[in-house]
């Protein structure tokens, strides 16, 4: 009992401390999980013995994967990007493996070996460009969609590898048998699924929904995902196609999204185990011994994938850019490739010598794919003559849009919450530039009449072009830290006096914000509150004037520009609809700098300093004895005769 807890208790430090390290680095975990097992697997420390009892549980890891890939698996997107999947996504993944398969025979590798390493290294990794375009913000632009189309189609293809590789065990005269008969099996046994488990499931799960108890469900869910686990095994096929037909199943009904919610935690913890025991698989010292053959096969996997997909992507009317980016996506290894080798090792298809340096290259393939990815931007620039012109066009139509314009506001990002808020302020006939990456939706929105122009926010040429140095103000509409972060870099290098509005989805990164130059960061989650808070007392029958008060009064505690704005009667409010804000910068040679704000004087002027925005610092403690400094942004609010005279007075001319 006690060794059993010792194992525990190392795997689960061991992960922590990993995935921790990785995500620091913006790593994907399931790095972190594959290098924990390397340090603690029986090749280099050997605390965690090659035949752990544990690790038997990460295969289970693999099939509440797969059964979430079938959850997530849309008829209707697949329908609707079939072109793209079936026709791209097919030509990537058929000539990639036929590729490799050839090369390796040619290399003297076995035919069942050959088949699982083609399909190991041929397919990419969905979890980690998925992401890296949903951070980027490129998950819609032309090359995010052909991205996700040749991912979608790799993990289709996972399917009839699965199916196949159980096969390839038997000897070379019964080789083609062995195959005919698998396939035959398949397709029996996934007509039956596939017409007998839709209903049965359905009802199945609506039983458990009746009985309103979330253990029945969780148990259902589980139930149903290694049931047909067990039943393609059982057949002769393979747990992980099962489970992938059950989550295919489940998704055609209601409790989809329920069932994808209570299976997450297994399967991130079972299948953190899985790439503990794929890490325990690689022995370092071959790996070493070998290094010349894997760094051989990293450069030549990853230029023959590189090469082979922007063909593709340039022979379907793609230009050179978008092809250059699908494929610097697309030409590294995938977490699903470990799959199939772990399964390739179970049925001894692979020797250990051609096992090892797939692993390894597959695993350093991974390492640098997010980097590769990161730097996308730079290489497509350097070597793409179409990026040039489409940009050229771009920021000449965003110029000629945003040079009669001055003292506009810049809107960075024209999705639902950006187009509502344009319309707002519209509505008080303020001048309005939108930038958005989606080119459908600008073309769309254009055609409409709508003030949105193509353009990167995260560029510093694009904000240059849209007259940052002229604007009242910048907006960041959209919630993605990294990419709000570049944005104010630039805009404090380019224009620090300009006050930049960002939205956030909570409350975790607005002291990160403020300190990078924001003027007001703004939590959903503190609206939705202050809504639902509202709407509550006023259906409990609490007075208006006392609900507005209350929504005023935690506005007023939590954003910096409201202190004080909301005096508490309508008479004040009224008297100060006159009222404007400005900011004034202090340069080096202004009178100010070096000076307490009891020093300057503001105060005899009757213009109100709101905040004191210093670059690097979240939150200024506003007082007389702030003593102020070059590069501060110094708010004021007060009637435009005062402002004149308060900046005049800052800079030194009064």
């Amino acid at each position: 009992m006690t060794e059993g807890l010792d194992l525990v208790l190392a795997l689960l430090a061991a992960s922590v401390a990993a995935v921790a390290l990785f995500r620091r680095f913006r790593l994907p975990a399931m790095l972190g999980y594959l290098s924990a097992g390397i340090v603690l697997g029986p090749h280099a420390t050997g605390i965690v013995p090659e035949d752990a009892a544990a690790l038997t549980l990460g295969d289970f890891g693999v099939v509440f994967l797969m059964f979430t890939v079938g959850l997530e698996f849309s008829l209707a997107e697949l329908m609707a990007m079939r072109r793209t999947v079936f026709g791209l996504g097919g030509a990537q993944m058929t000539f990639t493996f036929a590729a490799i398969a050839a090369l390796l025979v040619l290399g003297g590798v076995g035919w069942p070996a050959a088949v699982t390493l083609s399909g190991a290294l041929a397919l990419s990794s969905t979890a980690i460009v998925s992401r890296l375009l949903t951070e980027r913000l490129e998950l819609r632009s032309q090359h995010g969609q052909r991205i996700m189309g040749v991912a979608l189609f790799q993990d289709l293809a996972v399917v009839p590898l699965l199916i196949v590789l159980p096969a390839l065990g038997a000897s070379g005269s019964h080789l083609s048998v062995a195959l005919m008969w698998a396939a035959a099996k398949a397709v029996v046994l996934l007509a039956l699924l596939l017409r007998l488990g839709r209903p049965v499931l359905a009802r199945w799960f609506s039983v458990a929904a009746r009985a309103k108890s979330s253990e029945i469900f969780v148990l259902n869910a589980l139930l149903a995902s290694l049931a047909m686990a067990w039943a393609t095994e059982k057949a002769g096929l393979s747990l992980a196609l099962g489970a992938f037909i059950a989550g295919a199943l489940i998704s055609e009904t209601e409790y989809r999204y329920q069932v994808s919610d209570y299976i997450k935690p297994f399967r991130d913890v079972l299948l953190g185990l899985f790439f503990i025991g794929i890490g325990m698989l690689l022995n370092l010292g071959v790996v070493f011994a070998q290094l010349p053959w894997v760094l051989l096969v990293l450069v030549s996997l990853t230029l023959l994938k590189l090469g082979l997909t922007y063909g593709l992507t340039r022979l379907s009317g793609d230009n050179d850019s978008v092809s250059l980016r699908t494929a610097l996506a697309l030409a590294f290894c995938g977490e699903f490739g470990f799959v199939l080798l772990a399964q390739g090792e179970a049925l001894h298809l692979l020797p250990s010598a051609q096992l090892q340096t797939a692993l390894a290259a597959m695993l350093l393939s991974m390492l640098v794919s997010p980097f590769v990815m990161q730097a996308s931007d730079r290489i497509v620039l350097h070597l793409c003559a179409s990026e040039w012109t489409i940009r050229a066009l771009a920021l000449h139509e965003l110029s000629t849009r945003a040079l009669a314009a001055d003292q506009h506001i810049i809107v960075c990002g024209f999705g639902r919450s950006g187009q509502t808020l344009v319309r707002l302020l519209e509505n008080e006939r303020l001048s309005v530039v939108a930038l958005d990456l989606d080119a459908q939706r600008v073309r769309a929105a254009a055609a409409a009449g709508e003030s949105v122009v193509f353009g990167d926010a995260g560029r510093r040429e694009v904000l240059v072009a849209a007259g940052v140095q002229r604007a009242s103000a910048v907006i960041i509409s959209f919630a993605v830290t990294s990419v709000a972060l570049r944005i104010l870099g630039h805009v404090r290098e380019l224009a620090p006096g300009v006050p930049v509005i960002v939205r956030t989805h909570d409350d975790a990164d607005i002291e990160q914000l403020r300190a990078a130059g924001a003027a007001e960061v703004v939590p959903e989650i503190l609206e939705g509150a202050l809504m639902l808070a509202s709407q509550t007392m006023l259906e409990l029958g609490v007075p208006l004037a006392t609900v507005l008060r209350g929504i005023r009064a935690a506005r007023a505690e939590r954003y910096q520009l409201m202190r004080g704005f909301f005096p508490g009667s309508g008479e004040a409010v009224e008297a100060g609809a006159s009222l404007r804000l400005q900011s004034v910068l202090l340069p080096e040679s202004a009178r100010a700098c070096g000076r307490t704000l009891a020093e300057v004087g503001l105060h005899e002027l009757d213009v109100e300093v709101r905040t004191v925005r210093r670059p690097g610092a979240a939150e200024l403690p506003l007082g007389p004895e702030l003593r102020l400094v070059q590069n501060d942004v110094v708010v004021l609010q007060g009637n435009p005769a005062q402002l004149a005279r308060a900046e005049m007075l800052l800079l030194g001319g009064g």
